[in-house]
């Protein structure tokens, strides 16, 4: 069988000088995670006590809106997570 043809490099690469090297700070994002489970855990609770409470707590004006700033707690929880790197 016929061995295959090498190929010339006409040079090595060398790449493009650079007018100065940046750093890149990267910021601590140390605070995402427990802000994130913390939102979660109250919105769930909050929906868990209105339900347990028939509907009674945490505020009782709001009726069953009471679910909604549950879910608004979840959501801003999902919201906060975007930030986790």
């Amino acid at each position: 069988m016929p061995k295959s043809r090498i190929r010339k490099k006409d040079d090595d690469y060398t790449p493009p000088s650079s007018k100065k090297a940046t750093n890149i700070k990267l910021t601590s994002r140390s605070w995402v995670a427990p802000v994130m489970l913390a939102m979660f855990l109250i919105g769930l609770a909050w929906i868990v006590v209105f339900y347990v409470t028939d509907g009674k707590l945490p505020i009782d004006p709001l009726g069953n809106w009471n679910i909604v700033v549950g879910f608004g707690f979840i959501a801003a929880g999902f919201g906060v997570s975007t930030q986790w790197k």
